[in-house]
């Protein structure tokens, strides 16, 4: 198992609970391919660096997780197909 940390970014202009059901349907897209989330921690809302898909705001997450590359790949293919997610972010961590 490699350990990966992931960092995406939810657009702020849906509602708190849909951020949230994002987040978890993320989560379970890693869980449902045999990963294990070390730590999944909410940064709250930031101001973009850069205007990104018309957004200037956006709801940033962080995951740790165990898996194998498989995993990731699924996650990184549903968060380009996701309108909801603005941005992503995935680092192999060295062992």
């Amino acid at each position: 198992m490699n350990k990966y940390e992931i960092m995406f970014i939810v657009k702020a202009d849906i509602s708190e609970d849909e951020v949230k059901e994002t987040v978890k349907s993320f989560e379970k897209v890693l869980t449902d391919m045999g990963a294990k989330i070390v730590n999944s921690k909410d940064l709250g809302q930031k101001k973009l660096a850069y205007e990104i898909k018309k957004q200037v705001r956006g709801f940033y997450h962080l995951l740790n997780v165990e898996c194998e590359s498989a995993a990731v790949k699924e996650f990184d293919r549903k968060a380009l197909i996701d309108e909801k997610i603005l941005r992503h972010l995935i680092i192999k961590e060295e062992e």
